[in-house]
């Protein structure tokens, strides 16, 4: 199981913390596999792109019309986490569907 997160993300650390075998990759330091991000947006689409987010906030009109797999290989911080991967199964955030699923 992998888990996709930031270190500062207090989400992230929870989701660490419940599924502490998970192998942890920072997004901002090590990024997300281009393949990776398209099977994560071809499952989740438009909601792979946390619209919530400082960095989104940040963005400018035109930038927020690129396509959303161009902005997260650029802003790495604009992808809404964690997304957790394990074979050909993907969650994303840490929601109670997804600690239910996972953690039990």
């Amino acid at each position: 199981m992998i888990l996709y997160g930031l270190k500062t993300c207090d989400t992230c650390r929870k989701a660490v913390k419940a599924l502490p075998d998970a192998e942890y990759v920072d997004v901002r330091k090590d990024g997300v596999a281009p393949e990776v991000l398209e099977r994560a947006y071809g499952r989740f689409g438009d909601k792979l792109v946390n619209k919530s987010s400082t960095t989104w906030r940040q963005l400018d009109e035109d930038q927020r019309a690129r396509p959303a797999l161009d902005l997260i290989a650029e802003h790495p911080t604009l992808m809404k986490r964690p997304l957790i991967e394990e074979g050909d199964k993907m969650w994303l955030g840490w929601g109670k569907d997804v600690q239910a699923e996972l953690v039990g």
